[in-house]
């Protein structure tokens, strides 16, 4: 086996390097994956930047990046369920299997989930990485690199949809019209939602928005309250939104998500902004609007998979910039500044196209 094993280490706030690291050793249950495309998300980039993300602190060095995929190259003795050569997407997450959350389904609140570049966990933007097998999908046959990569923000997308009860006739107020954002337009809509409107800061990103779908796109100014807002969104939607998903998780848009939702609808929050924010739960609470957390994903990657190997969802669109690993460094740069209208940053670990059925 080939010993090169580039690795991408965060060691400190703007301070990624590349280094050799040892290929790793597998045990009975993992499989050691040889990485083709890993995404940058937007907490990569937080902890890039920030050297944190709430509880979560960068101590030490560690391997950054989770939205990956990659080709098997060695199994564990006790492996059934994939073989060397299978294409495979990684759910970065690996929980305890043990505790009570575990057991009862919801592993994303295990408190000792291993997962991908959170601390004190390493990631996979790395030649080399080993994974627990169960935690592998194996792609179908057409299914490409970069559109397995992109599961990660897709099931959380699954996830957020599924806590909101988004469904056939779900009209959906999404905040944020990001990566993140963008997934939870074509999940929504894929789930049978039939009006939706996104908002953002920038007209470009709604400009995508547009083109993926969204019924409507309403552009933000800074200095605009929950209130103003909410009544302009009623203004434009046929009737007040039932599902509101804060993909921002901003003070503002946060309010803007619980003044605009219908009595009796769900709010969801899936962008983590500051520990702490004044909302107008009075509000919320005499019209009965279901506030609900999300962390993550749980049990939705294999349909998240699904919606995209039936073309229910396309996520091409998406990945508006491709790097080398060699090219880490201007990958996270694009990424952070969100230059030339980057979207989603594709690091390509083996040279594209590589392991792909046809050309992404």
């Amino acid at each position: 086996m080939a010993k090169d094993n580039l690795t991408a280490v965060l060691h400190g706030i703007n301070d990624l390097r590349l280094e050799q690291r040892p290929i790793p050793e597998i045990t009975d249950e993992e499989v050691l994956v040889a990485m083709d495309s890993v995404g940058i998300c937007g907490s990569d980039v937080h902890y890039l930047t920030k050297g944190r993300i709430g509880h979560f602190v960068v101590t030490k060095p560690m391997v950054i990046g989770h939205e990956s995929a990659g080709v098997v190259a060695k199994v564990g003795s006790k492996v059934k369920n994939l073989v060397v050569g299978d294409r495979v997407a990684i759910e970065p997450g690996v929980p305890c299997y043990k505790c009570d959350h575990c057991k009862q389904g919801s592993y994303n609140l295990c408190p000792d989930m291993a997962f991908c570049a959170t601390p004190p966990y390493d990631g996979n933007l790395t030649r080399y990485y080993k994974h627990a097998a169960d935690f592998c999908f194996k792609l179908p046959d057409h299914v490409t690199m970069e559109e397995a990569a992109g599961s990660p923000p897709l099931s959380v997308g699954v996830h957020a949809c599924r806590r909101a009860g988004v469904g056939l006739g779900s009209k959906v107020l999404i905040l944020g019209a990001g990566p993140i954002g963008l997934v939870h337009l074509l999940v929504a809509q894929s789930l049978g939602a039939t009006e939706i409107l996104i908002t953002d800061l920038v007209q470009q990103r709604l400009d995508v928005a547009k083109e993926l779908g969204a019924t409507h796109t309403l552009l933000l100014n800074r200095d605009d309250t929950g209130e103003e807002v909410a009544n302009r969104v009623h203004q434009i939607m046929s009737a007040e939104p039932d599902k509101a998903i804060d993909c921002c998780g901003a003070e503002s848009s946060t309010r803007l998500a619980i003044f605009a939702t219908r009595s009796g609808g769900v709010v969801v929050i899936v962008g983590m902004g500051p520990p702490e924010m004044k909302l107008p739960l009075f509000n919320a609470l005499a019209r009965e609007v279901d506030i609900r957390g999300v962390f993550r994903y749980c049990n939705d990657y294999s349909a998240a998979l699904a919606l995209v190997a039936s073309g229910r969802v396309n996520v091409k669109r998406l990945v508006t910039h491709h790097f080398d690993i060699t090219e880490t460094a201007k990958a996270f740069e694009t990424a952070r500044d969100g230059l030339d209208g980057a979207i989603k940053v594709m690091i390509h670990v083996q040279p594209r196209n590589t392991n792909n059925p046809v050309e992404f």
